[in-house]
């Protein structure tokens, strides 16, 4: 779930919708669930284990978390004050609670421990995030885990139109260009990193096609993420934003034209990591 992105463009810090984000909970629910079929069933920390959800935004991976280790403390945190008010109606006494945290600079306190520490769609919101690891890691003891997944389609049309929109001369002087292709590591390059601090890792990446249905789907489905600091810098300007969206509507619609049945086939990659500490 995304989380404040940190030294991106110029600007505020983007303002989340948390009901855009959900109207393609469907589809987004999907990877969640397949990074979570390959964390360990038990966890170390006794009877109830405690677990940390790493950008939980409306507090969806949260609950899941919660239903899935009945038993485990869960803390979902996030530094959207949107997302997190969205995600309290899900906080359940003594099981599922919420907190602000940047995940930047998120540490555990000293002397705590997770039995896992969890992440959905979150991290590719901050760069340099793998130099986290090594304090994440020593929170776990043996047999804990950490576990995540992001987006690896920065070099998709979805993206790489946006960059482009931003950088023509029209946008340049007011939105930049920023350069995310780096983001995110190879599972490979993950594996690397989790390996040197003495995990058992697993690895991998997955396409999925969504085929989303309704007017300019790939827009609206941008609109809940990678569109969030365009649409929070001209928020002042309504005239423009809605000038930028539909030059960027009309290039999503040439890139992603609908098929045959009338949806709209959209390619996403992602990068899925579970390192458990030995």
């Amino acid at each position: 779930m995304p989380t404040t992105p940190h030294a991106a463009a110029p600007g505020p810090a983007p303002e989340w919708d948390p009901q855009q984000y959900l109207r393609h909970s469907g589809h987004r629910l999907r990877p969640l669930l397949d990074l979570l079929a390959r964390v360990p069933a038990e966890l170390p920390g006794g009877d109830a284990p405690r677990i940390a959800d790493l950008g939980c935004g409306p507090g969806g991976p949260s609950t899941v978390l919660a239903e899935r280790y009945p038993h485990a403390r869960v803390t979902g945190y996030d530094n959207s004050p949107a997302m997190l008010d969205e995600a309290r109606a899900h906080a359940r006494d003594g099981r599922l609670d919420f907190a602000e945290a940047d995940l930047a600079t998120w540490r555990p306190a000293p002397g705590d421990r997770f039995g896992l520490l969890f992440s959905n769609a979150a991290l590719q919101w901050v760069p340099g995030h793998a130099a986290s690891f090594p304090a994440w890691v020593d929170a776990l003891p043996s047999g804990g885990a950490l576990a995540f997944q992001v987006p690896g389609n920065f070099s998709s049309p979805s993206h790489t139109l946006l960059a482009e929109l931003r950088d023509s001369p029209r946008w340049r002087g007011r939105l930049g260009a920023p350069d995310r292709t780096d983001a995110v590591l190879t599972p490979a390059g993950y594996a690397e990193r989790l390996l040197a601090l003495g995990c058992e890792v697993d690895a991998w990446e997955t396409t999925y096609l969504h085929l989303l249905t309704g007017e300019d789907p790939v827009l609206d489905w941008t609109k809940g993420t990678a569109l969030r600091p365009v649409l929070t810098l001209l928020a002042d300007d309504p005239e423009a934003r809605d000038a930028f969206t539909a030059d960027y509507a009309a290039a999503l619609r040439a890139a992603y034209p609908p098929g045959p049945d009338g949806r709209t086939a959209f390619p996403f990659r992602r990068v899925f990591v579970v390192a458990v500490k030995r």
